[in-house]
């Protein structure tokens, strides 16, 4: 079975993006949620999801400082983990790749493009 870790700070962006998840879960897919930064490291130690999507921009801990912990301090290269974020600058697309994460995505995103990209993660 795979899983998908969604963190967002903000409830209806967590809904949002399980919403857009959710037909995954006929396909043997577990979505779990966290809603910050410290909740997020404590689930990907204990669960090791597949895939993380993960907002940049939250209280107690950064999407760029759990994308760090999870990639350097942890060792989890296999886990695949996008940056989700209002801030589309290149220095912050830049910061995303030397803190490990594999793929940068703008808000608003497509959430076609979402579904897509968990799907080509997981091989589904």
């Amino acid at each position: 079975m795979s899983t998908i870790l969604i963190v967002d700070d903000e409830a209806h962006l967590r809904s949002l993006i399980q919403q857009t998840l959710e037909e995954l879960e006929d396909e043997g897919v577990e979505l779990i949620m966290a809603s910050n930064g410290e909740e997020a490291i404590a689930k990907i130690e204990e669960v090791r999801p597949n895939l993380v999507f993960l907002d940049v921009m939250m209280p107690k801990l950064s999407g760029f400082d759990v994308c760090r912990r999870a990639k350097h301090d942890l060792g989890l290269s296999d886990v695949h983990i996008v940056l989700l974020t209002a801030k589309g600058q290149e220095f912050d697309r830049q910061k995303g790749q030397e803190v490990g994460a594999d793929l940068y995505m703008t808000k608003p995103f497509d959430p076609d493009a979402l579904l897509a990209k968990a799907r080509e993660v997981l091989a589904l």
